[in-house]
């Protein structure tokens, strides 16, 4: 294991390590995207799935199906 990581410190920079490091931070903007926006998916979510006419008011996620979906995200 050691051995490896010394080869990667002893390693002359190469366009290898550019597309790892480029592929590792794109993997981590989508991941905190994702976090970040989970709430206002879900509040669309409520507005478009659980909208009741007659109360003529925005619609709400159950908390049940809220919880999935943010634990999903």
């Amino acid at each position: 294991g050691l051995e490896v990581l010394e080869a990667l410190d002893s390693a002359r920079t190469q366009w290898y390590h550019v597309t790892a490091i480029v592929i590792a931070g794109m993997g981590f903007f989508t991941d905190a995207y994702d976090l970040f926006c989970i709430s206002t998916v879900s509040k669309l979510l409520g507005r478009l799935y659980y909208f009741d006419p007659s109360t003529g008011k925005p619609g709400k996620l159950p908390p049940a199906i809220n919880n999935l979906v943010t634990g999903v995200a």
